[in-house]
């Protein structure tokens, strides 16, 4: 079987355990290999390990957040301005118990 090049983002299955995992970090300097299992487990190999490894590609499975608990809301970019519809002053909404300089009769 041919070995497969650890990509960083790639999914791959290891064929005699069937675990999923994704390549998060590849130091080609070190020859080591960071993984990402499905269920949110991280581990490292050195290059030989992963050339003993039997692999396939795979795609990402599609409940792959599902161990991390993240939702929709995690996928947006915190850089990114935010620009509501209706932009109001909160403090607008409250009104004062009594106004200074007005006095009710």
């Amino acid at each position: 079987m041919k070995m497969l090049s650890p990509v960083i983002g790639k999914w791959y299955k290891d064929l005699q355990t069937s675990a999923l995992f994704e390549v998060v970090a590849w130091d080609p300097q070190a020859h080591l290999i960071e993984l990402q299992y499905l269920d949110g487990e991280i581990t490292e190999y050195d290059l030989e390990a992963w050339r003993e490894l039997t692999l396939e590609s795979a795609e990402a499975p599609e409940d792959w957040r599902a161990a991390f608990e993240l939702d929709d809301e995690d996928s947006l970019d915190p850089d990114q301005a935010i620009h509501p519809e209706d932009w109001r002053d909160p403090l607008s909404f409250i009104e004062p118990e009594f106004s200074h300089g007005v006095e009710e009769f």
